[in-house]
């Protein structure tokens, strides 16, 4: 997972000690302490995603304008983390286009890639300097190659002499002591993991809602109540979000069902080995897991653990109810190997279903088969279609 073969990145780096002190550095930026725009940032996104969809995708009786769901979530996840990294969107929403190719591209690549991480041995000799120049380089015009081009120019003009500093992710960053080629790998990293892996949790919620006529008008009569009763401002804020327990389960259903990064997660022993529920494993051990198998387990979840429902949230024993929201966080790992970007993601997850449903009925284009969805790794989901109409029965702005 190395963009930059000669040198580690936060999510490829195994050293604890280099590990633990990069993180720290970073830690600011992510949590929104260095960046009071977080939230702000999230919003203005939003806000863009509406009205691209009032300008170009509302549907009448007159007339049908299909909505690729799993194209614009593409979009919409790609323009915050850009935002929030560099202060500057991409673009993809004010452009409805794919900046780059880079979608078109990776969804191609990313199988490949998921095979190079599981046979480290490939990636070793596709990263050797005979095979290196069948990698993106940062002198692509298109695809994964040109955001490492774009990442290394945004990262270079902060480090220019006289550059002002910001306060965004980026500017955290630098602020706690990266320096420039450490910023531009950080920077790229915070592209990739942060988009398609959010955009994944918003289409498995948004396929489950179409899917369950219970569950989408219990949480559109959540937030219809909320709304009267002055409890929801417009936008919602994200501490508005986290009291709304329909939300709240549709958003861990979510996550659950469909795990963002879905592999094995190997975890290796310390040289020592380990023991683990009273085995020994030997050190240098790698130790993975099936991450659908245990976010579908029964014994955990239920014997309907495989369906879309978020009641299991509200009517599970409080002891349950932990003992699954436990499960659930392992999407993210967990202590000092747990994913930086967490909270911005749950921010994003507590903020667009909200923003979307006050002002929109959705209906799935395709009865049959309203998206098709594959699994490499991480899920992609396309001719994701649906059809959007404002509501009528309340008054959004």
């Amino acid at each position: 997972m190395r963009f930059d073969p000669t040198r580690d990145n936060l999510f490829s780096m195994r050293d604890e000690a280099a590990h633990n002190s990069l993180r720290a550095k970073m830690a600011y930026g992510y949590s929104g302490k260095e960046n009071t725009s977080l939230e702000g940032t999230i919003d203005t996104q939003i806000k863009a995603l509406v009205d691209l969809i009032k300008s170009k995708y509302l549907s009448t009786a007159e007339e049908y304008r299909p909505l690729d769901f799993g194209e614009k979530t593409n979009y919409f996840t790609m323009d915050v983390i850009t935002d929030l990294s560099f202060s500057q969107p991409f673009g993809y929403l004010t452009q409805d286009n794919d900046v780059y190719d880079y979608f078109k591209i990776t969804k191609s690549f990313i199988p490949i890639v998921m095979v190079l991480c599981d046979l480290p041995s490939l990636a070793t000799l596709l990263q050797s300097r005979l095979l290196r120049g069948f990698l993106p380089s940062e002198s692509d015009k298109l695809g994964f190659g040109a955001f490492i081009g774009v990442a290394k120019k945004v990262v270079a003009e902060r480090f220019a002499p006289g550059a002002k500093p910001r306060s965004d992710m980026l500017g955290s960053f630098i602020r706690r002591g990266l320096d420039q080629e450490e910023a531009s790998g950080e920077a790229l990293l915070q592209v990739v993991a942060g988009s398609d892996t959010t955009a994944t949790v918003l289409r498995t919620v948004m396929l489950g809602l179409l899917t369950n006529p219970t569950a989408y008008r219990k949480l559109q009569a959540e937030i219809d109540t909320g709304i009267a009763a002055g409890q929801i401002s417009s936008p919602i804020t994200d501490a508005e979000a986290r009291q709304m327990p329909y939300l709240q389960a549709i958003i861990r259903e979510g996550l659950r069902l469909m795990p963002p990064a879905s592999g094995a997660l190997f975890k290796q022993t310390p040289p020592e080995g380990d023991t683990i529920n009273g085995i020994f494993i030997p050190g240098g051990t790698q130790v993975g897991g099936s991450v659908l198998a245990i976010h579908r387990s029964k014994k955990i979840f239920g014997a309907d653990a495989e369906i879309f429902r978020p009641e299991r949230w509200l009517t599970a024993t409080p002891e349950n109810v932990a003992k699954m929201a436990s499960t659930v966080d392992l999407v993210f790992s967990y202590g000092k190997w747990q994913c930086l970007g967490k909270s911005v993601a749950h921010m994003e997850f507590n903020k667009i279903f909200v923003e979307l449903f006050r002002r929109f009925d959705i209906f799935a284009a395709n009865f049959e088969r309203p998206a098709l969805v594959r699994n490499a790794g991480i899920w992609m989901a396309t001719d994701f279609l649906v059809r959007v109409q404002p509501r009528e029965s309340i008054k959004s702005d």
